[in-house]
């Protein structure tokens, strides 16, 4: 019985797999059949959705392009080309075309004194309007701006009044079009322009040199200049690009318009560029030396006027002077109404100097005069010295003032004299008369000491006459020298700082 019992068990547990496998594999067999059935399906769809797509996409770009030519043959600007260089694009001609302009100036490459002009690097740009061009971005691939050579449109004939260099002027090549019908022109160029130097002030000195724009041949009813009346903003986008000076330190740019004067209904645009003169190498090399050479002046009057040391030492320096007088010659220009201040510096100190050297000969005359005379009255002294034979009468009588007949007269008389008591000193009885003339011996004597003392100092006081006096002016020349030096400086630092 356990025997059948397991066999039985068995026997239905068997049936129960085949028959849970024929289950399973119908199962399989049903979920393939649906997945072949989907998988032929979806190959379908996705092709005829690519298809729709690629077809969606060549109609738009059928209706789109995406290159310069394709616009540039859409503004017809190959067919009528001379349409849109020779004339003005305005619907009604009556209408004036606004020209927007803007300049700023990038390098100050150089300012000729001498032939009074500026040498500028500038950018500037033009915007108008062009009322024949326009397109839709949308249908050119978002293409919003063209490219376009600038000899095939028409733009404004826009010129430098001021300019000196107009075989060398150079243009871009191109404009810039936007879809609206917006022509931009950008130009950046070297040019010389005419502008007049104030040296008044030199090397303190500030110019102010203008650039004027303006059209040839059309009037304020054809082309309307139009510029940025902000000047600060003009000035920091010129500060921004900057890139060199020269010598000079820019300042500021100011735009103003006003009226040509050949055509009156025409208006012109004025950017006035100042600017500031570097004047550090002027003062170190020009302004000092001559200053310097002042001072050597100055100090000159410690030399003695004896020798001629100090007229060689003056004369040196006034000749330096002359030198640094040519040299500014070539530097500041000849049609300068007014004599700049370094000029008036220069003739200033020249003139003071040579005053000085005046001066040191007129002192020299004065002491070459004074041993001159010493020397004529030694020779004199030694010329009316006559030997009377008496020893006596030539130390007394012999001096400078009695001519020498006097002396011999006196002499002569003296030796007379001489005899006479001689002879009566041979007689008692003339013993009281010599007695006399020993007395009055004694007292000529004494009154001769006294008239050489007096005459020697008359000499020496004589002598030394022109020796003071030459002290005396060169101290009083000193004073007002130093007097007139300070106040002349005073007077040209003064103008030149105000």
């Amino acid at each position: 019985m356990i025997t059948g019992f397991f066999f039985l068990l068995f026997f239905m547990g068997g049936n129960a797999s085949s028959v849970e496998l024929q289950d399973d594999q119908q199962t399989l067999n049903e979920t393939i059949t649906r997945g072949g059935n989907a998988s032929s399906i979806e190959p379908e769809d996705n092709q005829q959705m690519f298809n729709e797509t690629f077809t969606r996409e060549n109609e738009e770009n059928s209706t789109k392009s995406c290159r310069y030519v394709d616009i540039i043959n859409h503004l017809n600007l190959t067919q009528d080309k001379d349409m849109y260089i020779m004339t003005r694009p305005v619907e009604n001609y009556s209408d004036a075309t606004p020209v927007y302009h803007i300049m700023g100036v990038k390098a100050i490459l150089d300012v000729r004194k001498t032939d009074q002009s500026l040498v500028s690097y500038i950018w500037v740009q033009y915007h108008w309007w062009n009322q024949f061009i326009s397109w839709n971005p949308d249908n050119f691939c978002g293409l919003e701006n063209i490219k376009f050579p600038a000899a095939n449109l028409w733009m404004p004939d826009i010129t430098i009044e001021e300019r000196t260099d107009k075989d060398k002027e150079t243009k871009s090549p191109y404009l810039l079009i936007h879809w609206y019908g917006g022509v931009e022109y950008t130009n950046e160029q070297v040019v010389t322009t005419a502008c007049r130097m104030r040296v008044y002030k030199f090397p303190f000195d500030i110019q102010r040199c203008n650039i004027s724009f303006k059209s040839i041949m059309h009037s304020d009813n054809e082309i309307e200049l139009i510029y940025n009346k902000n000047n600060k903003s003009m000035t920091t986008l010129t500060r921004s690009m900057m890139w060199t000076q020269y010598e000079w330190t820019f300042e500021d740019l100011t735009a103003t318009n006003k009226s040509s004067i050949m055509y009156p209904h025409q208006t012109v645009i004025i950017y006035t560029i100042t600017m500031r003169r570097r004047s550090v190498l002027y003062i170190a090399n020009f302004i000092s030396p001559v200053l310097f050479f002042l001072v050597l002046d100055l100090a000159s009057f410690l030399i003695p006027d004896a020798g001629g040391e100090k007229l060689s030492f003056k004369v040196t320096v006034l000749l330096a002077v002359t030198v640094l007088q040519l040299i500014l010659n070539d530097i500041l220009p000849s049609t300068s109404k007014k004599v700049p201040l370094i000029a008036i510096y220069c003739i200033g100190t020249f003139t003071l100097m040579l005053l000085s050297l005046l001066e040191t000969i007129v002192m020299m005359y004065l002491i070459e005069k004074d041993s001159a005379a010493h020397h004529n009255e030694t020779d004199e002294e030694q010329n009316l010295s006559v030997n009377c034979g008496d020893k006596w009468c030539k130390a007394n009588f012999c001096v400078r003032g009695i001519k020498s007949s006097d002396c011999a007269s006196v002499c002569d008389e003296s030796a007379d004299e001489t005899q006479s008591v001689t002879e009566k000193r041979s007689s008692d009885k003339l013993t009281e008369v010599s007695l006399g003339l020993e007395q009055v011996s004694d007292e000529l004597r004494k009154i001769g000491k006294t008239i050489s003392l007096l005459s020697s100092n008359e000499k020496e006081e004589k002598f030394g006459y022109w020796a003071r006096m030459v002290k005396k002016i060169n101290r009083a020349y000193f004073i007002f020298y130093v007097t007139a030096v300070t106040v002349f400086l005073s007077v040209l630092v003064s103008r030149w700082t105000s």
